[in-house]
């Protein structure tokens, strides 16, 4: 396109040199006041059936980088936060962690969700040395594979499961119990270690049945179930499909308990089932954090920025990245103030000790295990959320 003559030559120069500039300016500054930037990813599911739980993790993380964008501007760098949307999906999980693996401002990853996503996804994130920090995944092939930069806060399914069927068969004398899980490596991965502990406790285990994620009718498995005349249905997966497998278990009569696991606690359960919510248990990697005067603030701040009340893995997110940027900060202390390598982050992420968070204290051991993580048990006794804790369970006596 040609430059229309008219225009005059002084004018058309003013427009080049301030391109220019402003390129010359941006490659210069790298951030905000001429701060290097630092980020940090979230990956959890934005949308689809999920989509609760996982925003609720990016906002706490978010608030967590917010509140210490100030700390890490004194040091020269501009704080910021990168969200995913891996919509609860392996491919989607992989495909944004090789993105995140790209960006080398990215020095850290907030994730997963589910484990399902989360075990794929940290293999791009070992081979490129970004660390990861979940507040929810709860699989336990997650850190058993000796990984150097994949952490948790959380429970594992082989202390949350048994945890859970201790509960069932001991407190609820629960003697036959119906297993239905969603075949992902989290609902599965929890449902074997719940059926494998009531076995050992005496329960006989009546049914294990799979059913798919999406699915929206069960009365198929629940008639299998109601032949079977259980005292408790226990079901292993996340709200989406639970809440409906509550909903339709009381239109076919089974008014019995119903158990599930951190995938249920969500306000997402109690929106869905109603008032079928009522007598139906869940374990859970994370308490109730309002019950504390730090807690309480962070829920005070949460609702003050989001509009909106926290969900269970809230706290969570917040923690995960709170953590996160403890581990980054050594590292650039340990540097001489300079931006540490995404390798050395990694090892200082590892070595945290005695972390004392909003929702749970963290001491990460070799695995990148959690050696505080609990198991709390709760209760729906009416159509609203949060449920009403019954009991708590140490990981580290």
């Amino acid at each position: 396109m040609k430059i229309n003559r008219l225009i005059p030559f002084f004018a058309v120069a003013i427009l080049v040199f301030g391109i220019i500039s402003g390129c010359s300016s941006s490659k210069s500054s790298g951030g905000s006041g001429g701060k290097t930037v630092i980020k940090i990813a979230t990956q959890t599911p934005l949308s689809g059936g999920s989509a609760t739980l996982g925003d609720a993790i990016r906002k706490g993380a978010q608030l967590a980088i917010e509140d210490q964008k100030k700390a890490f501007a004194k040091k020269g760098f501009d704080l910021q936060v990168a969200p995913y949307d891996d919509q609860a999906d392996p491919k989607k999980g992989v495909a944004n962690a090789q993105l995140i693996a790209a960006n080398k401002s990215i020095l850290g990853v907030v994730g997963h969700l589910n484990s399902g996503v989360a075990i794929p996804s940290s293999e791009v994130y070992e081979k490129n040395n970004i660390v990861m920090v979940s507040p929810a995944n709860t699989a336990v092939e997650v850190t058993e594979r000796g990984m150097k930069t994949v952490n948790r806060i959380c429970a594992r399914d082989d202390f949350q499961g048994p945890s859970g069927a201790s509960f069932a068969v001991k407190t609820l004398k629960a003697k036959k119990i119906f297993i239905i899980q969603d075949k992902t490596a989290y609902g599965s991965g929890l449902a074997q270690a719940f059926r494998d502990e009531a076995q050992k406790l005496g329960a006989k285990i009546l049914g294990y049945e799979g059913i798919t994620v999406g699915e929206k009718d069960f009365n198929g498995v629940l008639s299998q179930a109601a032949a079977q005349k259980p005292d408790l249905i226990y079901f292993g997966g996340v709200y989406a499909e639970g809440a409906l497998i509550i909903k339709q278990a009381r239109d076919k009569g089974l008014n019995i308990p119903i158990m599930g696991g951190d995938g249920m606690d969500s306000s997402s359960t109690v929106q869905i089932a109603g008032d079928a919510v009522k007598n139906v248990y869940f374990s859970t990697v994370v308490g109730d954090v309002t019950k504390t005067e730090k807690g309480k603030k962070f829920a005070d701040a949460y609702k003050a920025k989001f509009g909106k009340n926290i969900e269970s893995y809230s706290a969570y997110g917040y923690d995960s990245a709170a953590v996160l940027l403890e581990g980054l900060m050594k590292a650039i202390d340990k540097n001489g103030g300079k931006l540490p390598t995404r390798e050395a982050v990694a090892q200082s992420v590892r070595g945290i000790k005695d972390y004392d968070g909003v929702a749970s204290k963290v001491s990460f051991d070799s695995k990148g295990d959690n050696d505080y993580a609990k198991i709390y048990i709760y209760k729906f006794d009416k159509a609203s959320y949060p449920a009403t804790e019954i009991t708590q369970i140490s990981k580290k006596q």
